[in-house]
């Protein structure tokens, strides 16, 4: 296995191009493997690593069908509900905190029954 060759930032060759914009461009991968790597130095840690596919071998992106179009929505659907309260949030619920705003912070004045 050869290694990879490695260019630094913004000097590429042209035939080369990042899965984003390969993407911008309406193509994709394809299956074929990263032909090449891109490096950004960094002062304080490793440098920024960007993979790059040639675009003479990309393929078409494939379109959406509406059953892949109802699957989307049934999973982004999914990840508004509150697994705690089983009510849609109205945003999608973050990973980190793992139920709604409501479930997550309680009011306390509206718990003890104040008015």
């Amino acid at each position: 296995m050869a290694a990879l060759p490695v260019y630094r930032w913004r000097l590429a060759p042209d035939g080369y191009a990042t899965r984003r914009q390969l993407r911008s461009a309406g193509l994709r991968p394809g299956g074929q493997e990263v032909a090449a790597q891109l490096e950004r130095p960094r002062r304080r840690r490793g440098p920024l690593v960007a993979y790059l596919y040639r675009i003479d071998l990309a393929q078409p992106v494939r379109p959406m069908t509406p059953a892949r179009r109802a699957a989307l929505a049934k999973a982004n659907t999914a990840r508004r509900i509150c697994p705690a309260c089983r009510r849609d949030a109205g945003y999608v619920i973050p990973t980190a905190v793992g139920t709604c705003t409501p479930c997550a912070y309680p009011d306390p004045d509206r718990s003890e029954g104040n008015t």
